[in-house]
């Protein structure tokens, strides 16, 4: 075998050598075309019929005991279950053929996709390389064959020297001087762990060059068949991991951590061992090292290979992932996601608080809050730049001698919205500010070796732990060992506010977080690494902790014990919201989200006028509309106002909720008419209760729509433009011809319509708009058969569409009833019904009408408070010229991405609808969901709507800035571009 680490020209082999192969050796007439390679000569052989196979040339430094252990391994992956191509033998029935001095085998063609180039990869792809890795040591775990030892510059073992003996080929000195540092990082912390490591045969190359994925119900491409046994040998059984991890790294470069799931994956399935885990990230450090200097160095021997010269960026993308944060951070993330424990500061001081390291203070201390749930920071208050200096003075004005800005709690203070990545908001030190004077004395908590710089003294205590106290002067009369209550140095005299930080790490962290200018905080991805690294001070100053981690894992679980099966929930891993503001969410660990769906918040979330007037009249009275109270008339009277002159709806009836509405509105249009049969809409959502439900025809939300409507349902066709019975905006008389002919079916049996209901817009299908004519010509046919029309505005009513009020509006029509809810009382339950007094009135018929909440005082002010604010901030303008810049970006989408087939709606109401082939119009309903998904990843909440769930729904708060409707079609752009 050539020399470990020299390098390897391939086999002086071309495609015409290959077709003669093909037909001399195994009786094929192929058409061959070369395969990249990096030591070897792969080849595509095409035969004929169509059929097609795979011809390796081996190098010759690889012997026929190597060969015969890739055989047995493919043996063992069968039996365990893991897809591999099969060795086609020749024509004399050996798997290994000879030509011209060279080993030649023949295999299966893999049937799939190549992941290599796959772009992004979803958090259950990541996973399935981990379990694939993990079913791959299992099965060769039992493999024995005196091929498998063999050495070879692939073998991790020998990673470190075979990347110091090729880094010579990097010409970029800055590269080659990194890969040399890391590499020599990595090999010191291999060092303490290599001894306990188990060996045992790996393939040693499954990466996602060498897995053919095969697209799932999903449409992510996922791995499944296992190819190139070539670098098969005896290795750390970790390796198998580590590599598999580095090939994962260049699919999203800039978030390394992304690969813990299939660290996490392989883990469950083959558990590590405490030195195997630690051992992972400098292994994939290695391997990123070993990659960039190997793809040099093949380059300088081999200069003709493309394949070589295209890998180049590849690996270096790796590298600089596999790079990007701390050695010892990631090793950390490892150990915490496989449930190693970390050491634990044991540390503490009893007595005031404070006095452990400021003797000569004398006031009391306020721990003041940053966090996401922080009701000092409502009404937007976090986003202003001295948001926390404006907390710490209000404690300090308040009496407070110190304010305490605590470890461990993610601030909201330092939350950026608009943006694809999650800010630093959880600190790792903590700070104590106090207000101008004297000088005061700084002392050790603890028992300690003092190592001291300018105004960043560190205490070395005897545990592995270094308590570091930043803003103090240092003493030139310290002693260098320091017991608790020792002088340390000063906080200096101003007459400004000063600040003392305290710091505890372990010994083998860094001094603060790498890539965290100014305060020392970390985005929440990288929390549990610095969770382990440091310690909360707060035991030393007398204090609770306050720390916080990611809790919304342990949510989910405690909600899905006491809930229903039937209760929705959005996303696989959902974040836990507890902040919202404006048209932003944020989650329990200050990340924000850009918030595309709850259109019950038009106004957005948090917003003042409502929460002060929710407030107040809390504090004053509660009661029902049985009462008497000046509320309910004016709230009744500004929503009448709100109608069309000569409408004639003129009497309003309040209850609850969307649902309730159409309940209601269902029960009026039958005691008015005398009769029981309402026309609905295929495909529509109308709402949960018994009668909402009967008249809900979407197979999204219950299946069984269609055959299980109450006889008192008639369901007539959707007017859809893009996707209905008929298609394209010259549509209207057709469906209206459809309609009559249902109506009059409807005559025939008896069974006269009482109401026709439809919302204003399609909401249910994404905002789609009716025909021009359609709905004016559904009114006038039901009119004329003496049915009542009812438009539920629930959804698409209230300013969304911009350029009317209400949807029904754009059609020039007025309905004789009308539903509302949604966005009534921005997140207060608020329904209602607008009709005319002699519709109403029937109600009597069949006894009173109350509601409890609704029209009560409560709901009422509510109300009045969300209709002032809809003007003061002038939504409805802002939705028409928001709506129009955003379905603009939208549609120029469509022009480079063929899956975004039409963008519907108008206003704040939009539908992407996606598609496989615009010719068919195949739904793209797994497509739609993934793409949700990664979405959130990337800061934007969208989700699905429709019949067939492939339409992205659009309906923001309508307060959206263009601002951040530029941020959603860049993100969806992006996710196009990348996969998802």
């Amino acid at each position: 075998m050539a020399e470990a680490g020299a390098g390897l020209v391939r086999p002086d082999v071309d495609e015409g050598d290959a077709a003669r192969i093909a037909r001399d050796l195994y009786g094929a007439d192929v058409v061959a075309r070369e395969l990249g390679s990096n030591q070897d000569r792969n080849f595509l052989l095409t035969e004929v019929d169509g059929s097609r196979s795979v011809l390796r040339i081996d190098n010759p430094v690889f012997g026929d005991d190597a060969r015969d252990a890739q055989h047995a391994a493919l043996d063992a992956y069968r039996a365990a279950g893991v897809a591999v191509p099969a060795v086609l033998p020749g024509l004399d029935g050996a798997l290994t053929q000879r030509w011209r001095g060279f080993a030649v085998r023949r295999s299966e063609f893999a049937v799939g996709e190549e992941l290599v180039d796959a772009g992004y990869l979803a958090p259950v792809v990541l996973a399935e390389f981990g379990a694939l890795a993990a079913a791959s040591v299992n099965a060769l775990a039992p493999l024995r064959h005196p091929g498998l030892d063999r050495p070879h510059m692939w073998d991790m073992r020998v990673a470190f020297d075979e990347t110091a003996k090729l880094a010579g080929s990097i010409t970029d000195d800055a590269l080659r001087g990194r890969v040399l540092a890391a590499s020599e990082e990595a090999r010191k912390a291999l060092a303490a762990v290599e001894g306990d490591l188990p060996v045992q045969p790996i393939h040693g190359d499954l990466t996602d060059d060498n897995v053919m994925g095969r697209r799932g119900a999903d449409s992510r491409l996922h791995p499944h068949t296992v190819l190139d046994l070539g670098d098969l040998a005896l290795g750390w059984r970790v390796a198998e991991l580590a590599v598999c991890v580095s090939s994962m790294l260049h699919h999203e470069p800039d978030r390394p951590l992304r690969v813990l799931d299939t660290i996490a994956a392989f883990h469950a399935d083959a558990p590590l061992s405490d030195a195997e885990a630690r051992a992972v990230w400098p292994l994939v450090v290695l391997r990123a090292a070993l990659l960039v200097a190997s793809g040099w160095r093949q380059l300088e021997i081999d200069g003709d290979n493309d394949y070589a010269r295209e890998r180049i960026a590849g690996e270096q993308a790796i590298f600089d992932a596999a790079t990007l944060l701390p050695l010892a951070e990631v090793c950390e993330q490892v150990l915490a996601r496989v449930g190693v424990e970390a050491p634990q500061f044991s540390g503490r001081v009893e007595g005031a608080p404070l006095t452990a390291v400021l003797p000569d203070f004398t006031g009391t201390v306020e721990a003041v809050d940053p966090g996401v749930e922080s009701d000092a920071l409502d009404a937007g208050r976090w986003q202003r730049a001295d948001a926390e200096a404006a907390l710490v003075a209000s404690a300090l004005a308040g009496g407070a001698g110190a304010a305490l800005l605590p470890y461990g709690v993610f601030r909201l203070t330092r939350t950026r919205v608009d943006v694809a990545d999650a800010a630093p908001t959880w600190p790792v030190h903590t700070e104590i500010h106090l207000g101008a004077g004297p000088r005061l004395r700084v002392t050790s908590p603890v028992d300690g070796a003092l190592r001291a710089s300018r105004e960043e003294p560190r205490i070395v205590l005897g545990d592995g732990w270094i308590l570091d106290l930043r803003g103090v002067e240092i003493d030139d009369r310290a002693a260098l060992h320091v017991s608790a209550g020792d002088m340390v140095g000063w906080l200096p005299a101003s007459d400004t506010d000063r600040v003392l930080t305290l710091g505890l790490r372990r010994a083998d962290a860094p001094e603060r977080p790498p890539r965290t200018p100014g305060a020392a905080l970390v985005e929440p991805e990288r929390v549990p690494a610095w969770r382990r690294l440091t310690a909360d001070p707060a035991p030393l100053l007398g204090v609770p902790s306050r720390a916080q981690h990611d809790e919304s894992a342990d949510e989910l679980a405690r909600r899905e014990r006491i809930f229903a099966a039937a209760q929705e929930r959005y996303y696989a891993h959902p974040p836990q919201i507890e902040r919202g503001w404006r048209h932003h969410l944020v989650d329990t660990t200050g990340r924000a989200y850009i918030d595309m769906v709850n259109n019950v918040a038009g106004l957005g979330h948090g917003h003042p006028r409502v929460a002060e007037a929710a407030a107040r009249q809390l504090r004053t009275l509660g009661t029902n509309s049985r009462f008497l109270f000046r509320d309910l008339a004016e709230y009744s009277e500004r929503l009448l106002a709100l109608m069309p002159q000569g409408s004639g709806l003129d009497t309003v009836l309040l209850v609850n909720s969307g649902s309730e509405a159409v309940d209601l509105a269902i029960r009026l249009a039958q005691a008015a008419t005398g009769r029981r049969t309402i026309v609905a809409l295929r495909e529509a959502y109308h709402g949960w209760t018994m009668a909402s439900d009967a008249v809900t025809t979407s197979a999204y939300d219950n299946p069984f729509a269609l055959e299980t409507r109450p006889d008192w349902v008639h369901v007539a066709d959707v007017p859809n433009r893009y996707r209905g019975t008929y298609r394209g905006d010259d549509t209207a008389g057709r469906y209206l011809d459809d309609l009559s002919a249902d109506l009059a079916a409807l005559d025939r049996d008896g069974r006269d319509a009482a109401a026709f209901l439809c919302e204003s817009v399609l909401g249910n299908a994404g905002g789609v708009l009716l025909p021009e004519g359609y709905l004016a010509g559904a009114y006038e046919r039901v009119r004329a058969a003496g049915g009542l029309c009812i438009a539920d505005e629930v959804q698409v009513g209230f300013g969304r569409l911009g350029s009317t009020f209400w949807g029904f509006e754009r059609a020039g029509v007025a309905p004789d009833i009308v539903t509302i809810a949604k966005p009534m009382g921005n997140g207060f339950p608020i329904g209602g019904v607008i009709t005319s007094k002699r519709i109403a009135d029937a109600l009597a018929t069949q006894g009173q009408f109350f509601s409890s909440a609704g029209g009560s005082t409560l709901s009422c002010r509510v109300g009045l408070a969300v209709l002032d604010a809809m003007v003061e901030d002038d939504l409805q303008r802002n939705a028409e010229n928001i709506g129009a810049r955003l379905a603009d970006g939208l549609r120029a989408l469509g022009d480079e991405h063929p899956m975004v087939a039409v963008v519907h709606g108008a206003g704040l109401y939009l539908g992407v609808e996606l598609v496989r082939d615009r010719a068919t119009m195949e739904p793209a309903d797994a497509e739609a969901a993934a793409i949700c998904e990664r979405m959130r990843e990337l800061g934007v909440v969208v989700l699905t709507t429709s019949e067939r769930s492939n339409v992205l729904k659009i309906k923001p708060p309508l307060c959206l800035t263009a601002q951040s409707a530029d941020q959603v079609v860049a993100m969806l752009g992006r996710v196009l571009r990348e996969g998802w």
